[in-house]
């Protein structure tokens, strides 16, 4: 399914019009796998920051569903990351969690995103522990995304779907939940002033330049809801 509304064709070329260095950064304490139980535990009341692009009415929407898995290292939480191919008809080229579109066998969003990792990037299901979900997040490609929280345990070797995804990385947990990382981009749209998040990660590199993943668009914008949930 595919919008015939414009699309943002190079998000790095869009301005930079500030950063959220004025909001705190999740505390670290908050940032453990027993606290994220706790949290996703409770019942406190909240809305998310970014719905999504809700703005056409008339829209047929699909339901699909995304794993964000944080991979549970020594050094702290880890958000596993793809980066889809170029050749793809929607989000070429672009950062994403792992996930896809419900199909009618699915008996919820769970079994969307857990099915969908692992047709993509082979992570076998025993590593995943499903904590939580986040509120359904509107694509302008037309889907209704619903986030699945899980804490995903080491080791496992990852098995690529090479039509969908050309390369697989993690980012810390910690550096996605500091707004001083969140970068905000204005344009003009249609006559009107739009605005999108990046979080672009500087991956280390072994003797050489570090390696940058440009993370933005729905990916930046779920991460970002995550951050207000886990900020309260």
């Amino acid at each position: 399914m595919s919008s015939s509304r414009p699309r943002i064709l190079d998000p790095q070329a869009v301005p930079v019009v500030g950063t959220d260095a004025h909001l705190a950064a999740v505390d670290p304490s908050r940032l453990t796998p027993e606290a994220l139980r706790r949290r996703f535990g409770s019942a406190l009341d909240w809305q998310p920051e970014i719905p999504g692009d809700t703005g056409h009415v008339d829209r047929q929407l699909a339901a699909a569903s995304v794993l964000v898995p944080l991979v549970q290292r020594p050094q702290g939480l880890q958000v596993l990351l793809t980066q889809r191919t170029a050749h793809l008809r929607d989000h070429a080229g672009q950062i994403s969690f792992p996930g896809g579109r419900s199909e009618a066998s699915d008996a919820d969003a769970v079994a969307t995103a857990l099915r969908e990792t692992e047709e993509e990037v082979g992570l076998p299901r025993r590593h995943v522990d499903v904590i939580g979900r986040l509120p359904p997040y509107t694509t302008v490609t037309d889907y209704v995304v619903t986030p699945i929280v899980a804490l995903v345990d080491p080791p496992f070797t990852l098995k690529l779907d090479a039509f969908e995804v050309a390369e697989a990385f993690e980012v810390p947990l910690s550096f996605l939940m500091t707004p001083a990382h969140h970068q905000r981009h204005e344009f003009e749209l249609q006559g009107q002033r739009r605005q999108f998040l990046s979080m672009p990660w500087d991956a280390p590199a072994d003797g050489g330049a570090p390696r940058r993943y440009f993370i933005w668009g729905a990916t930046a914008a779920m991460l970002r809801n995550l951050y207000g949930f886990l900020s309260r």
